[in-house]
């Protein structure tokens, strides 16, 4: 379905970047909750689909007897198979289409993230917390992990059945080319959905900060180059979000801001990850650990390295 159907919201060009979902399944709820948000956005971008599910051959007498598994172990390939083709019936059942599903056996991180080096996603999402069949599945450290280690923009999709799709998309500024990139792709993703948008940009005063007014004039421009952000932001969102320059922690003024909405968990949080902000007051690499641990809703990281940033340069020469 054409996505201006349903939010009058005119597809950016930006949006042919994404040509090439990916998502993780480990047969979770919160699993189930990443598959629903990767057909939404894959249908409503025209972009290929792909599930992967990755399992471990944990032989039955190599855990002490009462220990339960929690890591991504079965005992069996042919469970592991089953499972993949469950969640993606699952899909399809709810209107996704999937140009492919991919059996791994590695460790979870590691096989998910060597899928992508073969596959070369636009965008890899996950889910967050999950518990798998019998317990024995956990998606919420795979996904800090891969996200910290991934290439490519990475979704972490949490919050339960309530959090998709996003109202609000709250984008952490820095100043550099990833978070940049970060918010147009968050901003692509919210305005398929008709969210709102708010960028916010955090920083710290350094000893002696009013001498001479050198600080203020340098927060002066810092304001300006926010609102040129956010002017960016807009042109894909459809709608000009609420730009902010606040002092304080870049993580919990992020979180604040996600928070104000009705319900938090429809806050959608973006940020780039390992890029320095101007004067060396931000550091988003910490930043983005700090977001997937403690934000209530869905959180997209774009790492600096990704090809997708490269592209988002190539796209502003």
């Amino acid at each position: 379905m054409d996505p201006r159907e349903k939010t009058g919201h005119e597809v950016p060009e930006v949006g042919m970047l994404i040509a090439r979902v990916l998502v993780a399944t480990d047969g979770s709820e919160g699993a189930r909750l990443a598959g629903r948000a990767a057909a939404d956005i894959a249908s409503r971008t025209g972009a290929e689909l792909h599930l992967v599910h990755v399992w471990r051959l944990v032989p039955a007498h190599a855990a002490y007897p009462g220990v339960m598994w929690t890591d991504y172990s079965y005992l069996s390939e042919d469970e592991a198979r089953r499972l993949l083709k469950r969640e993606a019936a699952g899909i399809a059942e709810s209107g996704g289409r999937i140009a492919g599903t991919h059996l791994v056996q590695d460790a979870p991180a590691g096989g998910i993230l060597g899928l992508c080096r073969r596959l070369r996603p636009d965008l890899l999402v996950l889910g967050s917390r999950g518990l798998g069949a019998l317990g024995r599945l956990a998606l919420g450290s795979v996904s800090e992990a891969v996200a910290h280690r991934a290439g490519w923009p990475v979704l972490v999709v949490r919050g339960g059945e309530e959090a998709w799709p996003p109202r609000r998309v709250v984008v952490g500024d820095d100043g550099s080319q990833a978070a940049a990139a970060a918010g147009e792709l968050a901003a692509l993703i919210g305005g398929l959905f008709g969210a709102e948008g708010v960028v916010v940009r955090a920083f710290r005063s350094p000893p002696g900060a009013g001498e001479a007014g050198e600080f203020e004039e340098a927060l002066y421009w810092e304001g300006q180059a926010l609102e040129g952000r956010a002017w960016r932001i807009g042109k894909v969102l459809g709608s000009r979000p609420v730009a902010r320059l606040v002092e304080g922690d870049a993580a919990a003024e992020i979180l604040r801001a996600a928070a104000e909405g009705d319900d938090e968990r429809r806050s959608l949080v973006a940020v780039g990850s390992r890029g320095l902000g101007a004067a060396g007051r931000l550091l988003l690499g910490s930043v983005s650990t700090k977001l997937l641990r403690a934000a209530g809703g869905s959180v997209l990281v774009c790492p600096q390295r990704s090809p997708f940033v490269s592209r988002y340069d190539e796209g502003l020469a």
